[in-house]
């Protein structure tokens, strides 16, 4: 079997969905983290100078959702079907795309009576609700995102989702079909294993 090494910071960031891809597949991987203070010294060991990277066998993959995908093929969990694979890659794009403009707020210096009022006023409706109304509709009348089991599509979901949730869970009132989702993905054992377990970061 191939060593997996993944090397991120210490938090959850653009590297978390891989762990949850790599839990519920049950593959072994060394988690290696690194503080902000140690990155300008161990930035000099990393090709291409950016995180997150996966290593195998001493081979070193860049890019979060490169990472992602490779994993899930690993895990069995990418459709065979080449255009439901593709909704699986677009799906993952969207929501990645909204961890940096999420993460501007929650880490600004303003007061978190402000960051809500942002969150509420502006994030959600103009990035998020576009997404989450359509999600919304899939999961009135579908269990998993294509197909007929899950993908590594739906541990997306309840990762970024699920981390807005427990940022404003009010936010997500009109969205019970997604929500319901969202739980239903970390309750299965092996995500919620490792929900339990991971290390406890802000971010």
């Amino acid at each position: 079997m191939p060593e997996y090494k993944l090397v991120y910071f210490n938090g959850r960031g653009r590297a978390e969905l891989t762990r949850w891809i790599f839990a519920y597949g049950g593959i072994p991987y060394i988690d290696e983290r690194y503080e902000k203070e140690e990155w300008p010294e161990k930035k000099k060991t990393i090709s291409g100078g950016k995180l997150p990277v996966l290593i195998v066998d001493g081979k070193t993959l860049p890019q979060s959702l490169a990472i992602a995908r490779f994993a899930a093929k690993k895990a069995g969990i990418v459709p065979d079907d080449d255009l439901e694979a593709a909704y699986c890659d677009a799906l993952a794009d969207t929501l990645f795309e909204l961890i940096p403009e999420a993460y501007k707020i929650l880490m600004s210096e303003k007061s978190e009576e402000e960051k809500k009022k942002l969150l509420r006023e502006e994030f959600f409706p103009d990035k998020v609700y576009p997404i989450t109304t359509r999600l919304e509709k899939r999961f009135e009348e579908k269990q998993w995102f294509v197909a007929d089991k899950i993908t590594w599509a739906d541990l997306a979901i309840g990762m970024v989702i699920g981390a807005m949730l427990r940022v404003d869970s009010e936010s997500f009132d009109k969205f019970p079909a997604l929500v319901a989702h969202v739980n239903k993905v970390q309750d299965l054992p092996k995500i919620k294993e490792w929900l339990e377990k991971r290390p406890k970061t802000k971010f």
